[in-house]
């Protein structure tokens, strides 16, 4: 027999390192030879967007178009230390160290730009588009690629660091606030159980997402179907199978993962509630896309069908017997 039920599941997750623990990034920022911005971060792609998040925060900061911006990434060698790609931390954290960068980046441009247009000062000089002008007298202004020849290979670099706000635990009563920012999730979905076979299918799904500010709408996106799918594979798939600390499933033959035959259209939904404290108002969604999708499929099969799921996977098998079980207690 097949019966229908619908589910929510909510969640709030504190981003970065948390409680007390020195959450650091860095960032360099560096005029090229040719006119062009160089951008130095140790933070590292992971498939999150981070490289694509990088760039656009730098050419907001500085005024100019994303080709001008040229990222350097991942090297322990050209790159200072930006922490690691965890916690949801690196758009909020490494974002925050590049904008820092950026606006001290600035202030050495106008020190330059004031020399070369014989000005008394830097008050009212503007970067924007890859130049430097002075607000109230537009005329006089100045290319990057000219202050680059100016320069005659001098090096013109800004550093930028940013510290997460993070608090320690009341080690004797357990509160406090240990993350900053939270961000908040929830999840809905609509699902079919076939309580002879265990089978479940989900119909329809929705997923919102609070980001802060989407500096890239189209990567949240891809984030939100991509936490979904693997909180899926999460509540219905996959089973390492682990006794003994053996992995009985140690092959994509015996531990299965959703394909796209098993992840319906997700109705994703983005919340646009600007952070005071992030580069541009973004939170990092790494992790937080994930945690309500299998909290709403538990509830749905149990709106379905009053049995209450405490183990994962629940595979076919685990919840045919439940439904067994179930019924033998009456």
């Amino acid at each position: 027999m097949k019966k229908r039920g619908r589910g929510i599941g909510l969640s709030f997750y504190g981003t970065g390192y948390g409680n007390g623990f020195p959450d650091v990034s860095n960032a360099w920022v560096r005029l090229l030879k040719d006119g062009k911005i160089g951008v130095y971060v140790g933070g590292a792609e992971v498939g999150q967007g981070a490289m694509t998040a990088f760039v656009q925060i730098a050419a907001e900061a500085l005024g100019v178009p994303h080709d001008r911006v040229l990222l350097e990434i991942e090297d322990t060698l050209t790159t200072p230390d930006s922490g690691t790609a965890a916690a949801t931390r690196q758009t909020y954290n490494t974002g925050n160290a590049i904008k820092i960068a950026c606006e001290n980046f600035k202030e050495k441009l106008k020190e330059v730009a004031k020399d070369i247009l014989n000005l008394n000062s830097t008050a009212a000089l503007e970067v924007k588009d890859g130049e430097v002008y002075l607000e109230i007298f537009p005329q006089k202004r100045v290319s990057l690629e000219k202050i680059a020849d100016f320069l005659g290979g001098n090096i013109l670099e800004a550093e930028g660091s940013f510290t997460a706000q993070t608090t320690k635990l009341d080690p004797e009563t357990g509160q406090g606030a240990p993350y900053w920012p939270y961000t908040f999730s929830a999840c809905g979905v609509e699902l079919e159980v076939d309580t002879i076979t265990g089978q479940v299918d989900i119909l329809k799904a929705v997923l919102v997402q609070d980001v802060g500010r989407a500096v890239n709408p189209h990567l949240v996106e891809g984030q939100m179907d991509g936490g979904y799918a693997m909180a899926l594979g999460y509540a219905l798939f996959e089973d390492l199978n682990l006794k003994r600390g053996v992995m009985g499933n140690r092959k994509f033959s015996k531990y299965l993962i959703p394909t796209s035959m098993d992840v319906t259209e997700l109705t994703k939904i983005i919340v646009e509630d600007p952070e005071s404290t992030a580069p541009y108002g973004a939170k990092g969604i790494g992790e937080p896309v994930m945690i309500p999708v299998t909290p709403a499929i538990l509830n749905a099969i149990y709106d379905a069908t009053g049995v209450r799921i405490t183990e994962l996977p629940i595979t076919p098998e685990k919840l045919a017997k439940a439904f067994s079980d179930f019924e033998k207690e009456g």
